[in-house]
């Protein structure tokens, strides 16, 4: 008889969950894991330290994870001697090691990777079973089916479909909860700092997060962003108390404030849970579901469990269908013809505007701003200065912990810099300071006035989207959603808007 060869298992370091499929059709006594830290990962973007350390004692703890359960593991370390730097040649390394009949993976979440994986089969001459990660509830088919014919791809429609299919927030009529789908208007107030902010959960690095932050320390001192402040999960235990501290703590207040912000108070109301989701540690419906169980047991209101399970049912699975239907040249793409560079301050944290200084102070201590900061402030300060959409897109997928391009590309080309022309977005989210104050404390203490418009102390939102709104007249002009926005620019006296513009160009001359 012939030798009962083992099938090599290569699990990715966004695939840390005990029932990927790839685990689940393979033989624990016989087959081996593969996973591998490999250069090309932690090197393609400039990755904040924090990004890094989570994802490599993620990693290193699942592994230990599967070793209880019985597995054998082959991992592979980044400081390894021997290691090749990619995946496709620890692949091949262990090929040689263990000469297994077959490889096993489930879909990788990136297109680069998921093309160094269909290449596999002809590199080594050997069969390649690739599997659909079941981890989402929206398959890329079943999303190409409900897109296939639509003259808009809005996430709302999407969304209701993945409310009728999972029945979360349905009733027995199969109607929403409460009667409505959305509940974002109840979802926009600002917060005061004499309301109570929940302690949110941190976790103090173990040996295996010690050694790894050492060593992220020492081979990407460079890097973006600081250590000293990390305190994520990297377990699915501790993932799972992060995610019940939250529902317990802050679930109720998420909805209300969700888009509010407060100097100094990076986490408010929101879950934290992404990175979770995103490696593995967290299941999406899971979540969801508890969420839907706690406002059905009275814990928490519509509001806030709508907000949530939006976020992750509809957003979540609606911009992953959107990246795999429009790459590869997704990343390209740059509907506003935007080119100038990103301005340094945005790795730097210098200047002297206080919304974007908070903002990207926290992404460098933590890794981490939430999704008004990013959509609004560091989002909306790029689209209207004008920046090329790939170079945020770059900076977004290096800075956050959460950033995986499937999830980051969508979001920021497509929904914060408009650069897909309208798929994500119905109009750019271009603002000017007013929307700011209006949801944080930021313009309180800041070098500019907001009330300002052209003046030297104006703040520079104001002028720039005035500018924006002047040089994109021809392109957005017909779009329904700014014809009052157009008109208010159209009402406006020749003299002051040439005393914007002018203004316009004095911030854009003194970023240079």
């Amino acid at each position: 008889m012939p030798e009962d060869r083992p099938s090599l298992v290569v699990i990715l370091g966004d695939q840390l969950s005990p029932g990927m499929t790839s685990l689940s059709s393979a033989d624990k006594h016989r087959d081996v894991v593969l996973m591998c830290e490999v250069e090309e990962e932690t090197s393609y973007v400039g990755h904040h330290k924090q990004k890094i350390a989570f994802i490599l004692s993620a990693m290193r703890h699942f592994a230990g994870e599967l070793e209880e359960a019985g597995w054998t593991v082959d991992y592979i370390r980044l400081d390894d001697k021997a290691n090749s730097g990619s995946f496709t040649g620890e692949v091949e390394r262990a090929i040689k090691r263990h000469e297994p009949d077959r490889i096993v993976i489930t879909d990788a979440g990136e297109y680069r990777v998921q093309e160094m994986v269909d290449g596999w089969s002809q590199t080594f001459e050997i069969d390649v079973d690739c599997l659909p990660d079941k981890r989402f509830i929206c398959s890329k088919s079943e999303f190409e089916d409900w897109a296939e014919g639509r003259k808009s791809l809005r996430m709302e429609y999407f969304y209701r479909e993945m409310r009728k299919k999972t029945g979360l927030l349905m009733t027995q009529a199969d109607k929403p909860a409460g009667g409505e789908w959305n509940y974002d208007k109840e979802n926009r107030k600002p917060a005061g700092d004499d309301l109570f902010l929940p302690k949110r959960q941190r976790f103090e690095p173990d040996r295996i997060t010690a050694e790894v932050i050492e060593m992220v320390g020492e081979k990407f001192a460079n890097n973006f962003g600081t250590l000293e402040e990390f305190g994520w999960a990297v377990t699915r235990q501790d993932a799972e108390k992060a995610f019940e501290h939250f529902l317990g703590a802050a679930a109720g207040d998420f909805g209300t404030y969700q888009d509010a912000m407060l100097e100094g108070q990076p986490f408010l109301w929101h879950s934290l849970i992404s990175p979770y989701l995103n490696v593995g540690l967290l299941d999406p419906l899971d979540v969801c579901r508890q969420v839907a169980e706690a406002y059905e047991d009275g814990k928490i209101p519509l509001n806030s469990a709508e907000g949530f399970i939006r976020q992750i049912l509809g957003w979540r699975e609606y911009v992953r269908g959107i990246y795999w239907r429009e790459m590869p040249d997704y990343r390209e793409r740059n509907a506003m013809r935007a080119q100038r560079d990103l301005p340094w301050f945005y790795w730097s944290g210098e200047t002297d505007m206080a919304c974007l200084k908070a903002a990207i102070g926290q992404t460098r201590d933590h890794a981490y701003a939430h999704h008004i900061q990013r959509l609004m402030i560091t989002g909306t300060f790029a689209l209207i200065y004008g920046v090329e959409p790939r170079q945020v897109h770059e900076w977004y997928l290096a800075v956050y912990i959460d950033a995986f391009e499937w999830v980051e590309l969508p979001n920021t080309l497509g929904m914060s810099q408009f650069g897909d022309g309208g798929i994500l977005g119905s109009k750019p989210y271009a603002a000017s300071g007013a929307y700011i104050d209006r949801m944080s404390n930021y313009c309180d203490n800041c070098a500019y006035d907001v009330k300002k418009r052209t003046e030297d102390d104006a703040c520079p939102f104001n002028s720039l989207y005035w500018d924006f709104v002047a040089r994109h007249e021809k392109t957005l002009k017909g779009n329904p959603r700014m014809g009052r926005i157009y008109s208010n620019w159209e009402r406006m006296d020749e003299e002051t808007q040439k005393a914007l513009r002018k203004r316009a160009k004095e911030v854009i001359e003194g970023m240079g």
